[in-house]
């Protein structure tokens, strides 16, 4: 356990000090003032409701989950695999006493902590950006409703890592991996169209998973049958992923 801790304490400082990371907040703050600025103006100028502030970060989520997010994960995750296959520190960092195991959990410990940030930061940013441009229409019931929202999403977004993940261990080149995986996105989000009635089991669809949450009338089994399924993808993949991993010759 210890050798895990110091692992993943190594992994997020490689991420800090990255500018990726820091990339990511400053994008989505940027995202989400003139998102908000934009809203105001639309309503004063031309007398359109738009988004009331409460419904203003649930927008803001469903923007950043389908857009910003996707790629900034591919990112933190083809330069946490790839960048150190192609510059051979991986096999640096096997020269500790780890095992690849542990080395392979931490890496995705990581990226997951990189996600789970973002989403709390633009959560953060969002509320505040509403609160000053319109804070009578936020109350508690609202807040709670934001905050579950963001908070699961981070599950169909740690799919995502491990999809990539995945291609990362199969493509060592890091270009190829990004291309593969907006590929493998755009396929799945189309298939989504295409084939409505197949459209829950692919990963993608289960991004707007928090929907379920905020609803009236809570489907806990359809909640439940939809984690089941994002718990099914994340054991193949984690799996698959990690026998690429173990069995590489760095």
């Amino acid at each position: 356990m210890i050798e895990f801790k110091q692992a993943l304490i190594n992994e997020i400082e490689k991420l800090y000090k990255k500018k990726k990371a820091a990339a990511a907040v400053v994008l989505s703050l940027i995202f989400i003032v003139f998102g908000q600025i934009f809203i105001s103006l639309v309503r004063n100028n031309f007398g359109v409701q738009g988004v009331s502030s409460s419904e203003f970060p649930l927008l803001i989520l469903s923007i950043i989950i389908n857009i910003l997010l996707p790629l900034f994960v591919a990112l933190v995750t083809i330069d946490s695999f790839c960048g150190e296959f192609s510059q051979n520190t991986m096999k640096i960092t096997l020269t500790r006493p780890i095992t690849r195991l542990k080395l392979y959990s931490a890496k995705i410990a990581s990226i997951c902590i990189f996600i789970f940030s973002i989403l709390v930061l633009s959560m953060i940013f969002s509320i505040i950006s509403g609160l000053i441009f319109n804070s009578n229409s936020f109350n508690l019931s609202d807040i709670f409703k934001i905050t579950i929202s963001y908070i699961v999403t981070l599950f169909p977004m740690v799919i995502l890592c491990l999809v990539i993940v995945l291609l990362a261990n199969i493509f060592k080149n890091g270009i190829a991996v990004f291309f593969l995986s907006i590929l493998v996105f755009i396929a799945f989000k189309s298939m989504e169209i295409f084939f409505p009635a197949y459209s829950g089991i692919f990963f993608t669809s289960m991004f707007g998973w928090y929907n379920l949450w905020i609803m009236d009338n809570i489907p806990l089994l359809k909640i439940f049958r939809e984690f089941m399924m994002m718990l099914s993808y994340a054991i193949i993949l984690y799996t698959a992923g990690y026998y690429i991993f173990d069995n590489k010759d760095f």
